[in-house]
């Protein structure tokens, strides 16, 4: 998939869960592998996993653009070794030998960019909260992902707060890394008022919207987004990118409309 990808002029972002299934806010799971090694072992285990698969990349010549370390990690990764707020030592540990394995992986070629990813596109507090702790272990990464999806994140307008003020605070580059609207009826909105209607043009509206307000954050910090998942099997409540029949819906437009050549 990398070299398809690659050949068809794409980038490639590698995202690494750590875990043995998906890995988000709610679960962080110890790979079965790793279970009974003790910290340490453990930095070691993750660092040469990262290092050894970064290089199968390379030699195979496609080495990710970038490359993300634990996926929404607002919670931490690895629990409970190193689940937060308790263990930010153990943490960063993590962090640090995740992308000293990069390093390691890619060799003397470039090095990909490092993002870190958490779930608070629309909550200043709590992104102010995880990123400057996270500052204070000196943890050296590139671009800061968000998630966003408006029925559990904010409205556009916090999202608009937050990217301004992690332009201004951090000085990083921003990428809203998970984002999804429904085109067609959900329980999303059962007790509030959707911002958008659930229907295909309701969809295509939230993404030129969500677009438009990440690139136009403030010094060019805003660089990009993505949709999760496009793929997704259609029919009720459906937020990919196709109908019920594979048909393509009126969101794919949009990416013509904003990407930048």
């Amino acid at each position: 998939m990398a070299k398809a990808a690659k050949q068809l002029g794409f980038k490639f972002l590698l995202d690494y869960h750590y875990s043995d299934t998906w890995a988000d806010p709610g679960k962080q799971f110890i790979p079965k592998a790793w279970e009974k090694m003790t910290h340490a072992q453990m930095v070691d285990a993750l660092f040469n996993y990262t290092r050894d698969t970064t290089a199968r990349f390379r030699e195979a010549g496609v080495l990710p653009d970038m490359v993300q370390i634990g996926n929404e990690i607002t919670n931490g990764m690895l629990w409970p070794d190193a689940k937060l707020p308790q263990n930010w030592d153990n943490f960063a540990d993590f962090m640090n030998a995740g992308i000293a394995g990069v390093e390691a992986g890619k060799s003397d070629q470039p090095k990909p960019r490092i993002m870190v990813h958490i779930d608070k596109g629309g909550d200043k507090v709590a992104t102010r909260k995880f990123f400057d702790k996270l500052n204070t272990y000196q943890v050296n990464y590139d671009v800061i992902g968000q998630s966003f999806y408006p029925w559990w994140h904010g409205t556009l307008l916090d999202l608009r707060d937050n990217l301004i003020f992690m332009s201004k605070t951090y000085q990083k580059d921003i990428i809203v890394v998970e984002a999804a609207y429904n085109w067609a009826p959900s329980s999303n909105y059962r007790n509030k008022p959707a911002p958008f209607p659930e229907t295909p043009e309701g969809q295509r509206e939230f993404w030129e919207d969500v677009n438009r307000m990440v690139l136009s954050t403030p010094d060019g910090r805003g660089i990009g987004l993505f949709w999760w998942e496009p793929a997704v099997a259609g029919g009720r409540g459906g937020r990919g990118f196709f109908d019920q029949n594979g048909n393509a819906l009126p969101v794919i437009t949009v990416f013509d409309k904003f990407t930048r050549r």
